[in-house]
């Protein structure tokens, strides 16, 4: 299995290398099913514009060949079923208000989880790559009231909020990182002991997460933080 966490970000000048293994596992998992083009569940959750996400997710994976889309367009408050990953080849789960992907997602996590330990590929976008954690930051700008990250990338929560992810994978993710400044929400709900420590995607990046080492494509880095002796420590590692 491989799981293929997307920091957010649409340059169409990494599209081809950032979603290129996630579209190679999928194709090969549809030929070896006699599909000439792999089927590929998209999920979408927006406010009145689940169908256009979805649809620029297709274009951006298209760019590195054909695919057969099964979209499932979901507002906010809409709950996902298991028909929208059945038979496919690839999961693609997009990007929005992460609480809402996740109430959207949780009913169907378990397949999910089948699915991807049978060898079917995830991809998560953005709030996609942040649901799939085990434990899962949602959102949240302040600790006990105290700003530690910028308020835009709160996903209108107050206080850090920590749920209980999809679970394909044992290590916190939070995405935009040098763009949105995430890193230090990352950093600062380590050393509150909210988390244990996780990984922070730049946009246009991926984090590949298989059976061998971490592998890392695109345009920027992503950020490790754990926790050390009276403190966190912070590295990187890029493409």
């Amino acid at each position: 299995m491989s799981v293929h966490l997307v920091g957010g970000g649409l340059a169409p000048e990494h599209h081809a290398s950032v979603y290129g293994s996630f579209f190679a596992e999928a194709a090969a998992r549809g030929a070896a099913a006699g599909r000439t083009e792999p089927r590929i569940a998209i999920i979408a959750v927006r406010q009145g514009d689940a169908e256009g996400h979805a649809a620029v997710l297709r274009a951006a994976l298209e760019t590195t060949g054909p695919i057969e889309a099964v979209v499932t367009a979901l507002e906010r408050g809409d709950l996902a079923t298991n028909l929208a990953v059945a038979d496919v080849d690839g999961i693609l789960i997009g990007g929005g208000v992460t609480p809402a992907y996740l109430a959207a997602v949780l009913p169907i996590a378990g397949e999910i989880r089948r699915q991807v330990s049978a060898g079917i590929p995830y991809l998560g976008f953005s709030a996609g790559a942040m649901i799939a954690a085990e434990r899962a930051i949602v959102g949240g700008w302040r600790i006990g009231g105290v700003e530690v990250t910028p308020q835009d990338a709160s996903e209108d929560l107050d206080e850090i909020t920590i749920e209980q992810g999809i679970g394909l994978l044992d290590v916190t993710v939070d995405v935009h990182a040098a763009q949105w400044g995430t890193l230090s929400r990352l950093i600062s709900a380590t050393e509150a002991g909210l988390i244990e420590g996780g990984l922070a995607i730049d946009e246009n990046t991926v984090l590949v997460v298989g059976e061998g080492a971490l592998g890392v494509v695109g345009a920027g880095s992503v950020w490790r933080v754990s926790q050390a002796d009276g403190g966190v420590l912070v590295s990187t590692f890029g493409a």
